[in-house]
């Protein structure tokens, strides 16, 4: 095992039999298929990134995949018990919708805090809610008390090998699109180990993203497995204290990087990405965007996790970040060339005075310069 230096924490427990594989995800694609279509791929021309919009997943949230995988994974094996979770609102939605959609009991457990519009959507889908807490870890560990009295399933939001392999099929969705390397936000690990275990056998990079100050996961994967609260971010859906401990061992295996962003970064990106793009993104949904100015790579997909951000924050967000205006596409001539200086364009061929040459007098053609930008992969 790569973190096999580290020393064991007592708290840990033993996940090294618990095995998730390209096959699992492949089988998750599946179940799915029926119940969710392909999310659509988005060209941002002014970031030049590819954007897989899984801000117009079902709820809003790649987190429906996880959830209905587990659901259905679970009804295959005859385990119909009622299911409860923690969550700071993604994975809620979507265990909400996946339950409602097969008839199963769900329980949420969601920190007071947690965004207005998501406690709304789980309420809508009727699952119970039960605030708990300050923190995605409060949360957590409230839920955990809650299933072992009373039986029920706890369903991790990303530290669950059917959970995984369900965000894994966010990467065969990209795979067709042939990218270099794939940006992905990280929280607990799920969309990353999903992904990377969906891709790498594609010859894809795939690169973890993180808010400074919001890395358990880095820390983690560097041997640093120390709980630290994480500070206050707009990235609400990636603060976790203890990432997973599956995901951890598959982020260490199989990522390329994890690169860390500016909380000033990740606003701009936001606002960004709603006045030039027209897309509505949550924090943690801008935030592999947000990382892909610092990962090299011509084909580059970012995934746009999320989209469900409280109108109030948005709409302060958008009154005070006033980004930087993006960088002019360069200018190229029919050939492909790039243009003369100042967008002069070059005379077809150089004429001689009428009084050298005698002949009559005429003005040699001007080719038109056309303007291409960044070219559309």
């Amino acid at each position: 095992m790569p973190d096999a230096g580290r020393a064991p924490a007592s708290n840990e427990p033993d996940v090294g039999d618990v095995v998730v594989t390209v096959a699992d995800v492949l089988a998750a694609q599946a179940r799915l298929r029926r119940y969710l279509p392909p999310t659509p791929l988005h060209h941002a021309e002014r970031f030049g990134v590819m954007l897989k919009l899984e801000n117009l997943q079902r709820t809003g949230s790649y987190k429906v995949r996880g959830a209905l995988n587990a659901l259905l994974a679970a009804r295959e094996r005859g385990d119909r018990r009622p299911v409860i979770a923690a969550s700071a609102g993604n994975h809620a939605q979507g265990l909400a919708w996946a339950a409602y959609r097969l008839g199963v009991q769900a329980i949420t457990v969601m920190p007071h805090g947690a965004p207005e519009t998501k406690i709304a959507g789980v309420a809508h889908w009727g699952a119970t809610v039960r605030q708990h807490g300050d923190s995605y870890d409060e949360a957590f560990a409230f839920a955990k008390e809650l299933a072992e009295q009373n039986g029920y399933r706890f369903l991790s939001a990303f530290d669950d090998p059917d959970v995984i392999a369900g965000q894994g099929t966010v990467g065969i969705e990209i795979a067709p699109y042939s990218p270099d390397v794939v940006i992905v936000p990280i929280g607990g690990g799920g969309l990353a180990s999903g992904v990377a275990l969906a891709l790498k056998s594609q010859g894809v990079r795939v690169v973890g993203a993180q808010v400074e100050g919001v890395d358990s996961m880095i820390r983690a994967m560097k041997g640093d497995t120390a709980p630290k609260d994480p500070v206050a971010s707009l990235a609400d859906g990636v603060r976790v204290k203890v990432p997973g401990f599956i995901t951890r061992r598959l982020c260490t295996q199989l990522l390329d990087d994890v690169v860390t962003v500016r909380e000033a970064e990740l606003r701009e990106t936001l606002v960004r990405l709603a006045l030039e793009e027209n897309l509505i993104a949550e924090g943690a949904g801008a935030l592999a965007l947000a990382a892909g100015r610092r990962v090299a790579g011509k084909r580059k997909c970012a995934v746009v996790s999320g989209g469900n951000i409280d109108a109030t924050v948005l709409a302060q967000l958008l009154s005070d970040v006033r980004p930087r205006p993006p960088r002019k596409p360069r200018r190229r001539n029919a050939e492909g060339e790039p243009s003369l200086a100042k967008g002069r364009a070059p005379r077809a061929a150089t004429t001689l005075s009428p009084a050298k040459t005698g002949a009559r007098r005429f003005e040699a053609p001007i080719l038109e310069t056309e303007v291409h930008e960044e070219p559309i992969w």
